[in-house]
């Protein structure tokens, strides 16, 4: 099994994070931007990264992988078992992919000042407007270390290096990141770039 990765981007420290919860051993190559090699172009079409190969299977899209991963590697499962909280976590993952994510990939690639900025904003309010929930239980929507942990974790790593300070009506916040960035697992899930970020 071989894992492609960037050392920088968040779906890949978000897959990194998976592996390291559950201990699995693996490859890990590390892919800086526009220098992918010659057999991960031939392996994926979109020339994404992460990008998972085992065997006959590749996978290229994080949340594909990390689902796959929790499958085929149980324990610790990263998925509630019954079928509602499932589906409850599955809808919590696209509302981050689709309210979050955006918001990230524009920090990360745009030269707008003013768009960086909006986006920074937009990204800090939702993140605050979200206390309620990290306040709930010990985990996001969970008393149990789940996927969308991992989904979060690498953004919320990321914050300072985007410039994104949390108010002190984030304490909730706060306390989750202290919690989440102190395991071992999120440790060991930096790549040295990302250690670097904070």
């Amino acid at each position: 099994m071989t894992l492609y990765s960037s050392p920088t981007g968040y779906h890949s420290h978000r897959t990194r994070l998976v592996l390291a919860e559950k201990n699995i051993g693996m490859d890990l190559v590390s892919v800086q931007d526009g220098r992918f090699p010659e057999d991960l172009i031939d392996l994926n079409p979109y020339h994404s990264l992460p990008t998972l190969a085992e065997r006959d299977l590749v996978l290229y899209d994080s949340r594909v992988i990390c689902e796959y991963l929790d499958e085929r590697f149980p324990h610790p499962p990263l998925m509630p078992v019954d079928p509602v909280s499932r589906a409850k976590t599955r809808l919590a993952l696209h509302r981050i992919e689709r309210d979050w994510y955006p918001l990230v990939d524009e920090l990360d690639r745009t030269p707008d000042r003013k768009a960086a900025t909006r986006a920074r904003k937009q990204l800090e309010e939702s993140i605050v407007a979200s206390a309620d929930v990290f306040a709930a239980q010990r985990f996001f929507l969970s008393d149990e270390f789940s996927l969308i942990d991992c989904s979060i974790a690498p953004i919320l790593w990321r914050l300072p290096y985007y410039g994104i300070g949390l108010k002190s009506s984030a304490q909730a916040v706060r306390r989750y990141m202290d919690l989440i960035f102190s395991r071992r697992s999120f440790r060991d899930s930096l790549s040295d770039a990302e250690q670097e970020m904070r």
